[in-house]
């Protein structure tokens, strides 16, 4: 299977730059996988799809603020040079503020270099695969970066938004159920609910469960190896609890709120098995002619040309309507990407 076979044209103003001033404002395109029929909806009207014995599944990971802009510095000493950024990635030793991270500009931030901002010395410790570095907090406990980051860190908003964030961005680029923090990105099928929305759906009869998967740089990057069968995903740490397990158990329909709850819960049901609590780290890469054992509907932004959440969508509604639903929400104007609509997969 080619790569390229999931590239599509996206005018740029089709991709939303901001969110929209209600969460649940946003549009849905309704798709029917079995008939190839949709239909354009809001997500407001999310509950009167849903009914008794539904379980709706979201991800409560929350995003780091995770972004840090400084400027470089030599190691031995002396002027502060040009800009770097460093992207905190997951802790490799968090007591001794040790991290795992995205550097930029990789080729000048060398193990030894130092970066330096108005509240931490970072320094490049080494490679740790995947194109990220270890690096280090100096003269800083893991308590206090991870502090520190709460409040002076950057929201990392995706390069497709072309803005600096902002501290609206702080609100709205979590979700309202997020609580365990870990992520460098937004579940971003989750940014459309609001407690208005969820009281809803909890009164139709509907429960309401979490899991976690704490979504890392791999989810978003463009599939660069020419065959999909290639491509190799980052691991992301995840956990699937007990009352999310036993509510999956007995539903009538699983509604995954997202692509990470996909890749959670059907690594939780490998080989068909009946979902169990598990925690751990997943790999699972879903693509066209993956077998589903655990998700009945599907919740999902419209996602990059390339990327591997496109060819999850792909696998689970097919490769020719998702083609041809992508361009209808483009010719009626639906807005794209993390900010942007939705659509809802039954």
């Amino acid at each position: 299977m080619l790569a390229s076979d999931f590239d599509y044209e996206l005018p740029q103003e089709l991709i939303a730059q901001r969110p929209l001033a209600e969460r649940s404002a946003s549009r849905m395109l309704v798709i029917d996988r079995h008939s190839g029929i949709w239909s354009d909806a809001w997500v407001r009207e999310l509950p009167e799809r849903l009914g008794e014995g539904d379980c709706l599944v979201v991800n409560n990971s929350r995003v780091l603020a995770a972004r840090i802009v400084g400027k470089r510095r030599p190691p031995q000493g002396g002027q502060l040079g040009g800009a770097a950024e460093i992207l905190v990635v997951e802790p490799e030793d968090a007591p001794a503020g040790i991290w795992r991270a995205l550097v930029r500009p990789s080729r000048k931030l060398r193990p030894g270099s130092l970066v330096e901002t108005d509240w931490a010395t970072i320094k490049v410790l080494g490679h740790a695969g995947h194109g990220m570095r270890t690096v280090e907090f100096l003269d800083l406990s893991g308590a206090a970066v991870n502090r520190l980051l709460a409040s002076r860190g950057h929201v990392p908003l995706p390069p497709y938004i072309r803005r600096d964030d902002d501290t609206a961005d702080r609100e709205r680029y979590q979700t309202v159920f997020a609580r365990e923090p870990g992520s460098v990105a937004a579940p971003t099928a989750g940014l459309h609910f609001d407690k208005p929305l969820l009281d809803r759906i909890r009164r139709r009869g509907a429960s309401v469960a979490e899991l976690t998967l704490h979504v890392g740089p791999g989810t978003f990057r463009p599939v660069s190896e020419p065959h999909v069968e290639n491509h190799r995903m980052h691991a992301e740490r995840f956990e699937v609890p007990e009352a999310t397990a036993d509510a999956i158990r007995g539903a009538r329909r699983t509604i995954a709120v997202g692509t990470t709850v996909v890749r959670a819960l059907e690594t939780a049901a490998a080989r068909g098995e009946p979902i169990r609590p598990q925690h751990g780290e997943t790999d699972l890469f879903i693509a066209p002619g993956f077998r589903f054992h655990a998700v009945d509907a599907l919740l999902t932004n419209f996602h990059l040309p390339r990327s591997t959440l496109l060819m999850l969508v792909a696998a689970f509604a097919g490769e020719d309507l998702v083609r041809r639903a992508y361009a209808h929400a483009m010719r009626q104007r639906y807005r794209f990407y993390s900010y942007g609509d939705c659509m809802l997969i039954v």
